[in-house]
């Protein structure tokens, strides 16, 4: 009897795992396990436009080093492939610090800090970018740095008795982290604002009643709230900017001057005009990008030691 009543809880429980894990194992593997699988069989194949499979091989990761010219480039595979790695590091370190991160954790404690409507609303018009579609928010962008004096940037400029320059032809990389950091940091924006207010009312009052200035309460009692939050933005918005070109792409274009790896496979896969129709070359880049990406992951794991703050409090009793 007892066999049996502990066969049925098993029964249930395999039975609840399936009914709640099932869809979204089932979308893991559709989307996410399923699409690396079929990059890696691509990489190392001899893809072409045609799709027409031939043998297995490893010559696509040698053009990454290859030193010969390519016609359309007119460099070489293995500097483009270094300048892009380069790009990428870049773009990801400036945009993580100074804005997905820095300037998100900057726009929280602001609107926090301020009646709570007013903050409401400066949120919600700050969310607005991206919730419109990314080509209006490219268009702005467009109109914003025109060279000429009708741009808006340019306009300021000369207001203040300056030069009027061109951003995207003389500072390409500055103009790409402006533009996804000012819309990327509105999501650090929302999940700090929600840690911010998970914070208990009762040790501000007490910060207060020790005297603290507004600087000592973001450093005593804001921030040791904010590891969690922080840490996981860092990590997840890390890996989002490695493989993200959207805003370059229509910012632009297959520049040179910001080729990042994620924006050289799409490039090298789908863009016929500049080389484009390579699938297994482009597939090649992208299994680099993902093996950067889980070290990268990896690496801030450790770094941010999130395994323990995910671990559940200890409530000691002495």
């Amino acid at each position: 009897m007892h066999s049996s009543l502990q066969s049925a809880s098993k029964r249930r429980q395999v039975s609840n795992a399936a009914l709640f894990m099932g869809p979204a194992i089932l979308l893991l593997l559709l989307f996410f396990i399923a699409p690396i699988i079929l990059n890696i069989f691509v990489a190392f194949s001899d893809m072409h436009q045609t799709i027409e499979f031939r043998e297995f091989t490893t010559k696509q990761f040698g053009k990454l080093f290859k030193a010969d010219d390519d016609a359309l480039l007119g460099f070489s595979l293995r500097y483009a492939f270094n300048k892009a790695l380069v790009l990428s590091a870049i773009y990801v370190f400036f945009t993580l610090l100074f804005f997905n991160v820095g300037f998100g954790l900057i726009l929280a404690i602001t609107t926090t800090s301020i009646p709570e409507r007013l903050g409401t609303f400066y949120r919600a018009v700050w969310l607005l970018p991206r919730m419109s579609p990314s080509v209006v928010y490219a268009l702005l962008w467009h109109w914003t740095i025109t060279p000429t004096e009708a741009g808006l940037f340019n306009q300021i400029l000369i207001y203040a008795g300056l030069e009027p320059i061109n951003l995207k032809l003389n500072h390409p990389m500055l103009l790409i982290i402006l533009a996804n950091g000012f819309i990327g940091a509105s999501m650090g924006m929302i999940i700090f604002t929600s840690a911010i207010r998970s914070i208990p009312k009762h040790l501000f009052y007490a910060a207060n009643v020790d005297g603290a200035g507004p600087l000592s309460i973001i450093r005593f009692v804001i921030l040791p709230a904010l590891r969690w939050p922080l840490s996981y933005i860092t990590v997840y918005q890390t890996l989002a900017l490695l493989v993200s070109f959207e805003y370059i792409w229509l910012l632009m274009g297959p520049s040179r001057s910001t080729m990042t790896l994620a924006m050289l496979a799409f490039t090298k896969s789908l863009a016929p005009d500049i080389g484009g129709g390579q699938y297994a070359y482009g597939a090649a880049i992208s299994l680099i990008l993902i093996i950067i990406g889980i070290i990268a992951a990896l690496g801030l794991w450790r770094l941010t030691n999130m395994k323990k703050l995910l671990q559940a409090p200890k409530i000691e009793v002495q």
